[in-house]
Order: structure tokens, then C-alpha cells, then sequence
């Protein structure tokens, strides 16, 4: 699953919260819903090493973090703080 392959990437950031959330189901019938969801997520995460870093840094770090998955999902949407 998707949300499990998030989990375990971001654990290099070494968080001290982190929630994945697959909110596909919200969105069924928008774009980029398809059937079987994976679709739309939500990551929240807190971890130190984001403390320093503007709002566009974390979120940059956290897609280069996720890497090939970015592209194979349609939205995230990301919360994050130190």
C-alpha cells in the first residue's frame, strides 16, 4: 500500500509524529479519484530537522523524501512542524 511505502520513507526524517492518512474516499468522483482509492493523502509529521527549514523547504525535503511516489499519487496535502 501506498500509505505504508510513506510511512516507511519518512521515517528517514526521523519524526516524532508522523499520521498518513489516505483521504481518497473524501474525493470520490473529483479529479484523480479512481477506483480502490490511494489516491489522496495527508501526511502529518513532526521531526527536528524540519525546524530550521521555511514551509516550501519542509514540503520540498518531504517530496524529495517520498520520491517515486509523489508521481503516482494525484494530491497531498502535507502539515508539518518540528
Amino acid at each position: 500500500m501506498i500509505a505504508d511505502e510513506m510511512r516507511e520513507r519518512l521515517q528517514a526524517l526521523q519524526p516524532t509524529r508522523l499520521e498518513v492518512l489516505d483521504e481518497s474516499e473524501q474525493h470520490q468522483g473529483h479529479s484523480g479519484w479512481r477506483e480502490g482509492g490511494q489516491t489522496h493523502f495527508r501526511v502529518r509529521i513532526a521531526a527536528p530537522t524540519l525546524g530550521d527549514l521555511s514551509r516550501v523547504e519542509r514540503h520540498r525535503l518531504i517530496h524529495r523524501t517520498l520520491g517515486d511516489i509523489v508521481p503516482r499519487i494525484h494530491a497531498l496535502a502535507i502539515e508539518a512542524s518540528d
